[in-house]
């Protein structure tokens, strides 16, 4: 990672959106950071300067969900975390969190040095969220040190992938629990993985082994039910949690109930599930089926629409990609059996646009929503705010000038990113980044992606506040609930 000082940059002309309105200013970047935001600004001599007239300038994304250089079904994703995160910032995608996800048995801090070992090639800044996949006081003691040692402050929970990574109740519990004495936020794959294993067999048992099997293993109820259960035992145990990939009306109207009854729970939604229906899966090309695996699945259309209010209303409160690249090939290890198909697509460079086309185009986001859901929000619950996630004074000059009016046609064909499948193939998008900025730097210009090995920096976040002892529960319960209601 460079630690030399970047020139200035001067963004003029433009109109700043953030999550809470828009104005005409200008922004001035130095050193990494934004030094000032408004008219008539005191401009050092050499700055670069980039001519924003008629597009908006906003925060970069944030991408809560992504999988770089995952081990995963006996494979390794295409994308590693140089690539990955430089496909991001050439869509306008200026941070990640992704996940480390510890084998059973394996140490938490054993998975997450090799994690940040093989994320030092990052382009972009990034951050962890670190999957509980077994229990014993080891796990309780690395939960600890995560939090307080290296700014980890949220914890993955499989309950899908039986045999392999699930989380059953019991580690839930104790884990859901340790997140709340520590400020830490719990965050569940909601699928009942003991419903997915029995529904398997019974599909291939009817002689079903194709991708077009993969939707009917794992229906909406199964995802509603592990969303339902996760929010119950977070209700219990009054610890905020937060569900990944909502895919289907079921789990959007869980997450909408308990809100209603003042509980703190927020939902994800990819941008895939936004504009993706199930016949994907029922493709006559194996290869094509195959590249839409992943769980949950797209859902038939109906869903989307309930997702897109879910966005509106407010209940669901970030998008993401579940970046996670598989080639042909790969996929091709569940010719014979769906149920072998490495699960992922890919979307992290596409998000930002197919997002702005199919939400602020046609009316079912303003531009400062789109800035929520795409950035400010995630910041706000995985407390990189207001670092990130805005363009203020102070703020990191991770920046996307955008113009509304440009368009581009999605396909693997332009696509920075490895995988050799694109899932938004031949979807013509108006919305589009001229520039993006990374730590102040151009890392991407009309096209040109300038994304270095190494430039992205890991970024520590703050626990929300711990319970100390007993004795002080009542009142340190109100620690985590404080910082999410001042949030969103």
């Amino acid at each position: 990672m460079t630690t030399a000082k970047q020139p200035a940059v001067w963004i003029r002309g433009g109109t700043v959106v953030n999550a809470d309105g828009e104005r005409t200013a200008d922004v001035l970047c130095v050193d990494g950071v934004i030094a000032a935001v408004g008219e008539g600004l005191d401009v050092p001599v050499g700055a670069e300067v980039i001519d924003a007239g008629g597009q908006y300038v906003m925060p970069g994304g944030i991408d809560p969900h992504t999988h770089m250089q995952l081990p995963f079904m006996g494979t390794v994703t295409d994308d590693d975390f140089f690539t990955g995160t430089a496909a991001g910032l050439a869509g306008g995608t200026t941070s990640i969190i992704d996940f480390v996800i510890p084998d059973p048995k394996q140490p938490l801090m054993d998975a997450y040095r090799t994690w940040r070992g093989w994320a030092e090639k990052a382009a972009a800044d990034y951050g962890f969220h670190v999957a509980i996949t077994w229990w014993d006081e080891s796990v309780r003691r690395d939960m600890g040190a995560l939090v307080q040692d290296e700014g980890v402050n949220s914890f993955k929970h499989f309950m899908a992938y039986k045999n392999a990574i699930m989380a059953d109740d019991e580690t839930l519990v104790n884990s859901f629990r340790r997140a709340l004495e520590l400020g830490a936020m719990p965050t569940v794959h909601a699928e009942n993985g003991e419903l997915v294993f029995l529904l398997q067999q019974e599909m291939k048992a009817q002689g079903l082994s194709g991708p077009e099997a993969h939707p009917l293993s794992r229906p909406p109820a199964v995802e509603a039910e592990a969303a339902q259960r996760a929010i119950a035992i977070a209700d219990v145990l009054n610890v905020p949690i937060y569900v990944v990939h909502v895919s289907c009306a079921e789990s959007a109207e869980a997450i909408a109930r308990a809100r209603a009854r003042g509980q703190r729970v927020y939902g994800e939604v990819l941008a895939g599930h936004l504009v993706i229906d199930d016949s994907v899966y029922r493709h006559p090309d194996f290869n094509v089926a195959a590249a839409h695996v992943m769980s949950p699945p797209f859902r038939a259309p109906e869903h989307q629409a309930a997702l897109w209010r879910g966005l509106q209303a407010g209940h669901l409160q970030t998008t993401a990609t579940d970046h996670c690249t598989f080639c042909a090939a790969q996929k091709a290890m569940g010719r014979l059996d769906f149920s072998k198909i490495p699960n992922g697509t890919g979307g992290v460079e596409e998000r930002l646009s197919v997002i702005w086309d199919a939400g602020v185009n046609t009316g079912r986001l303003t531009p400062s929503e789109f800035v929520a859901v795409t950035s400010a929000n995630a910041a706000k619950l995985f407390n990189l705010y207001p670092r990130k996630g805005c363009v203020a004074v102070g703020a990191d000059a991770d920046l996307v000038v955008w113009d509304p009016a440009a368009s581009k046609t999605l396909s693997v064909a332009t696509q920075h990113s490895k995988g050799d499948f694109n899932i938004f193939e031949g979807r013509t998008v108006r919305g589009v980044p001229t520039h993006t900025l990374s730590g102040g730097r151009l890392a991407y210009v009309r096209g040109d992606l300038r994304a270095e090995p190494g430039q992205g920096r890991y970024v520590k976040r703050p626990a929300f506040g711990p319970v100390f002892d007993a004795l002080s529960r009542k009142a340190a319960l109100a620690a985590p609930q404080a910082v999410a209601r001042t949030t969103i």
